[in-house]
């Protein structure tokens, strides 16, 4: 990647860390930055080495979402929106756990990233919020998704109010998964990650898809799915290796 990149892609071992790079702009996106990190997921999602990828902001924000001094350039219409979507769906369907690190900032569209992401780690004084309808306009597909997350009638509040909420409220409504302190955040979070590497499995990318679309199949689609997904978990290696490692007293090494 060059200075300019608007993320950064570093990998150890089967996971890829990602950093929003325009901290100037407290990782505001613009059309191009949208357009950068999507062809940056597509590649990773097609990656079959990968298992886990974190998602990080550099600077004093996670994202402030659209960049609105560049929208009277850039404009709001189906482009932005289509390629905005298509690279939150991808991040949902990829068979990778999607780990964010959420901290100053995660409001507007960098709120929506994070809940297309799988897990949501948050620093204490984060302030998170959807303040488009102060702005006049709608808050994307977190009127699809964040409901899912804290209920109709608390997505209802913050998206009318458009007012942020802070990092403890965000836990207490199942918004984020973990809080960490702002001091040690980035080796907090690393621990974190490193817990769940330790047990994601071909199981876990099976159940991955099985839970994106759990609220929108009906319970017999959804058992015959889950027969599927089952099925190739089970005829997977670390199906083997788990058994293998619990006879043998160790933890299992994932392919």
């Amino acid at each position: 990647m060059t200075a300019e990149a608007t993320c950064i892609v570093a990998r150890t071992a089967q996971i890829a860390h990602i950093e929003l790079n325009r901290p100037r702009r407290l990782n505001a996106f613009s059309l191009p930055a949208i357009h950068q990190l999507s062809a940056v997921i597509d590649e990773l999602a097609a990656d079959p080495n990968l298992r886990i990828v974190t998602l990080r902001g550099r600077g004093r924000a996670f994202s402030t979402g659209v960049d609105l001094k560049e929208l009277p350039v850039d404009g709001f219409g189906p482009d932005r929106v289509q390629a905005w979507e298509k690279m939150l769906r991808t991040i949902e369907m990829m068979d990778k756990l999607v780990i964010c690190s959420l901290h100053g900032f995660a409001v507007g569209g960098g709120l929506q990233l994070a809940l297309a992401c799988d897990i949501r780690v948050c620093a204490r004084t984060t302030q998170l919020g959807l303040p488009a309808s102060k702005e006049g306009i709608i808050p994307g597909l977190a009127t699809y998704r964040l409901a899912r997350f804290v209920g109709i009638g608390r997505a209802r509040q913050l998206i009318f109010s458009g007012d942020l909420i802070d990092a403890e409220r965000a836990l207490d409504i199942g918004l984020v998964d973990h809080l960490v302190d702002d001091e040690g955040r980035e080796l907090a979070t690393d621990e974190i990650v490193a817990r769940y590497d330790a047990a994601f499995s071909a199981g876990g990318r099976h159940a991955k898809a099985l839970l994106a679309d759990c609220f929108n199949t009906d319970f017999a689609d959804f058992l015959a799915l889950y027969e599927r997904q089952q099925g190739r978990a089970v005829e997977s290696p670390d199906f083997a290796e788990a058994k293998a490692a619990y006879a043998e007293g160790r933890d299992a090494r994932w392919q």
